[in-house]
């Protein structure tokens, strides 16, 4: 049996940077132990993604990031662009596989972190801490013993919720046979997309290069489409509203991110807490999580070395759910139209301050300035029947 201070189980974006702010640079010289639990080559590991968010000035995982822009640019159904200048801030995107190399190169060196390969059968509270109970690639049993255990392995099913929707995509890197982007803007929201009969969908251009980027279509909507839906999807919006021409794809990414009011649970024992997308880190109205587990991670180990009780905060305020819940109510009652509403929050409100707005980072007075520039009638009606509505499972795929 293993013991450590700390076990970590799942090394995706949330375990690796528990594990960097705990024991990497800047931890001190009296780090806890780490165990950090991740499953063999497999299934069970995701495969390749890209994780996108914007801060002001150097950040953490800087040496890890891939691009980043200052200039964003949204898009409505007739293709009348919305740009603007988000400076000081810097939208920033990181490929896991690149994250991970930064993170297992600050920690090659340090004594304090273990890394275990395995298949996590349980974790259970065991006095004066809790067991993680696992299965090396062999089959074999294997535990680790610590006094607090963070689990970032996504949860077998959702929670209750009043509104549950999806966010899912499928995206291409490609490369084109002429310069066919301008590097210095990213395309956050193009609305040129067949709308789906339910929900939203949008084009998503995040250039690397004048012949190089990343290109997704995304939908909020109840259901994902099949792999040749998407491929369809992807295909009309490069060749039919982009005009790229001739291009070669060099690598795909698919993804499911829910968008529900549902409260993740951060505590599941005594000494077992969930971080990341399982503790509540994603923003229900957006998608984004990068941001949010920062927030969590850097909190967990502030209290880790000041000897307090490590309970992972809410990522976002109750005000930020509370507003939040209304908006994916009236997106799945039909009540407001997604790419109207999107569009004039963008064109009406500055960028940055409303950036700021969904990563929680404004007062309330400004809450209610950008709450003024979406449409008030189905958002008050939606608001007003919040409260009545049961949490219901989630029955979805």
């Amino acid at each position: 049996m293993l013991e450590a201070d700390v076990a970590i189980v799942g090394a995706g974006a949330a375990g690796l940077s528990l594990a960097h702010r705990l024991a990497g640079p800047g931890s001190g010289r009296r780090p806890p132990s780490v165990a950090l639990v991740d499953a063999p080559p497999g299934p069970l590991r995701p495969p390749r993604r890209t994780w996108c968010f914007w801060e002001a000035g150097p950040g953490r995982f800087d040496a890890a990031v891939t691009a980043s822009w200052r200039s964003l640019r949204v898009r409505d159904r007739r293709g009348r662009p919305i740009q603007g200048d988000i400076a000081p801030l810097r939208y920033k995107m990181i490929r896991s596989d690149d994250f991970e190399t930064l993170v297992s190169r600050d920690l090659a060196d340090r004594d304090a972190v273990r890394r275990v390969e395995g298949t996590v059968d349980t974790v259970e509270d065991v006095p004066g801490g809790a067991l993680v109970r696992l299965r090396d690639r062999d089959g074999n049993p294997r535990a680790v013993r610590a006094r607090w255990v963070f689990d970032s392995r996504p949860p077998g099913s959702l929670p209750a919720a009043r509104t549950t929707l999806l966010q899912h995509f499928h995206g291409w890197f490609v490369r084109t046979a002429r310069p066919a982007f301008a590097p210095g803007t990213a395309e956050l929201m193009d609305f040129r997309t067949p709308q789906p009969p339910e929900g939203l969908s949008f084009g998503y251009v995040l250039p690397l290069g004048r012949h190089d980027a990343l290109v997704e279509y995304t939908e909020f909507s109840l259901r994902p489409l099949t792999p040749d839906a998407y491929e369809t999807a992807v295909r009309h919006y490069t060749g039919d509203v982009l005009r790229l021409g001739d291009l070669e794809v060099l690598s795909t990414e698919t993804g499911v991110i829910p968008m529900t009011d549902a409260v993740m649970p951060r505590r599941t024992g005594q000494s077992v807490f969930r971080i990341g997308a399982a503790g509540g880190a994603t923003r229900p109205s957006t998608g984004y999580t990068f941001a949010g587990l920062q927030r969590q991670t850097r909190a967990v180990a502030a209290a880790l070395r000041e000897g307090r009780r490590p309970v992972p905060p809410p990522a976002h305020s109750a005000r930020s759910r509370a507003m939040d819940a209304v908006l994916l109510r009236a997106l799945a009652g039909g009540r407001a139209d997604g790419p109207a509403l999107f569009c004039r929050l963008f064109d009406r409100v500055p960028m940055r301050r409303l950036l700021r707005f969904l990563d929680g980072d404004t007062r309330l007075h400004e809450d209610l300035a950008v709450g003024l520039h979406a449409p008030v009638g189905p958002m008050l009606r939606s608001a007003l029947e919040l409260p009545g509505l049961p949490r219901r499972p989630y029955e979805g795929p």
